[in-house]
């Protein structure tokens, strides 16, 4: 297969890892020239107004120390931070980490049975290879289950399916990989009913979840349309001709294999239920793909030793985008430690004092998206940052509901391409596509839904949303 993936002569990016490295160096050295400060919280939510500066404390021996920082001083990273906030972050986000080893070994089970192969075989024969029909469909149906139901890192189940589907195809991983990226992406920049901001964001605004689902419903339309748009120009530009890869010869799945593939159908279903009705973490996200593994084992007559080593060879395969999640934690923890992640916030939030309604709620985009560089879970962000722009926006004529929309956009946009969102990363190192990559192949997509979004949080302004 040709490789199509985009490339810019003499610019090459580093490693993940090293990337992620540098970052933390970055966050440590943050800690001694940002001073240092925090608000109140009250059930880990920011009160608003309680900002205040803790002094910085430079003696060398509590820095070697690693002394941990209060309300009364505060101490700069210790270099040895640098390693330890590894572990530490590892640590946080474990139950992250397993769920996605063991999607990863799940895959390993259903790629040992065929029936992946022999579903997307049927697949294509179906829709005659015809990437234009397919793609919009799969985003579609992706994306509806992020901006309604707020799946996410579910969907790391499915990137290696699309990335087989790609090839399949004649296009690249990075085509199979922004199959899910983008429309997962969007989703959640859009957020119709989403609960995991909003049933955060709204309450803290004084506003009932799911409120507003209008508004947000057309920017979800418009910018999924975008990027469906956006990804099909791509396979246009590699010359890819719809239906030029045949597909008539596909013969009917086996028994064997279409009992493989009904039940990862359930599988996902009950996912979906799980996730949405049962509440299921990443915890019992993670004891269910293991039951997926031993069932799709049990369904297809595996041997328990090939079953077994094709479990692990699936979380080899995962151990790249395990490692990414728990260093893109490291950074937040540096920065949480130093007592500097508040004065950051603290600092930006002033950009938005007296302007006009509209730009404050540009303004409040731009800052959502800075701060999700530092705090890219969504759930974090929405409480730590709707506390303090919440009324920021109200003092400035913005509405609760535009400033929740303001977080939305910012959070949704910045994670499309911020090189500490965790699960872009768990996304890119399952598809095995280079961040650098991604970074240029993405990047002006994050740049029209940027400008989309300043002209609807400003149209929402105006039209009194």
């Amino acid at each position: 297969m040709t490789d199509v993936t985009p490339r810019a002569p003499g610019l090459r990016m580093p490693h993940a890892v090293v990337m992620m490295l540098l970052i933390i160096v970055g966050a440590v050295a943050f800690t001694y020239v940002v001073p240092s400060g925090t608000y109140h919280r009250e059930h880990g939510v920011v009160v608003p107004g309680t900002y205040h500066p803790i002094p910085k404390d430079y003696a060398l021996g509590a820095i070697l120390a690693g002394r941990a920082s209060t309300e009364q001083a505060a101490y700069p990273a210790s270099p040895i931070a640098i390693f330890t906030s590894i572990p530490a972050g590892m640590q946080s986000t474990a139950a992250l980490i397993f769920m996605i080893l063991f999607i990863g070994g799940m895959f390993g089970v259903l790629q040992e049975t065929g029936a992946l192969n022999a579903g997307i075989e049927r697949l294509l024969a179906r829709t005659r290879g015809n990437v234009y029909l397919l793609a919009p469909l799969l985003m579609i149906a992706i994306s509806a289950g992020s901006t309604f139901l707020g799946l996410i890192s579910e969907y790391l189940v499915i990137i290696p399916l699309m990335v087989v589907l790609a090839e399949r195809l004649g296009l690249d991983a990075l085509f199979g990989t922004a199959v899910v990226a983008i429309a997962a992406k969007i989703g959640y920049m859009t957020s119709v009913t989403n609960p995991l901001p909003l049933v955060i964001a709204q309450p803290i605004v004084g506003l009932p979840v799911f409120s507003g689902a209008g508004f947000r419903l057309i920017t979800w339309i418009v910018y999924l349309a975008v990027g469906i748009g956006f990804l099909l120009l791509y396979v246009r530009r590699t010359g890819h001709r719809a239906g030029r890869v045949s597909h008539a010869s596909a013969a009917p799945l086996s028994g064997r294999h279409l009992a493989v593939m009904l039940l990862l159908v359930a599988a996902i279903g009950v996912i979906v239920y799980g996730a949405g009705k049962l509440h299921w973490g990443n915890l019992e996200l993670g004891a269910f793909y293991i039951f997926v593994a031993f069932a799709i084992a049990v369904t297809a007559r595996l041997p328990a030793g090939a079953a077994a080593s094709a479990f692990l060879s699936g979380v080899r395969a995962m151990v790249l985008a395990a490692l990414l999640v728990g260093l893109a934690r490291a950074v937040e923890l540096v920065l949480r430690n130093g007592l500097v992640l508040d004065t950051i916030i603290y600092a930006l939030s002033r950009a938005a004092h007296g302007r006009h309604p509209a730009v404050v709620a540009q303004v409040m985009v731009l800052i959502q998206m800075a701060i999700d560089v530092l705090i890219p879970s969504t759930s974090g962000q929405a409480a730590v940052t709707m506390p303090i722009l919440g009324p920021i926006g109200h003092l400035a004529g913005v509405s609760p509901q535009v400033s929740v929309s303001a977080f939305i956009f910012g959070n949704g946009l910045s994670n499309t391409i911020t090189p500490t969102s965790g699960m872009l990363l768990a996304y890119l190192a399952t598809g095995k596509v280079a961040y650098g990559t991604w970074v240029r192949f993405i990047y002006p997509l994050v740049l029209v839904l940027a400008a989309l979004s300043l002209m609807a949080i400003a149209v929402a302004v105006l039209t009194g949303l």
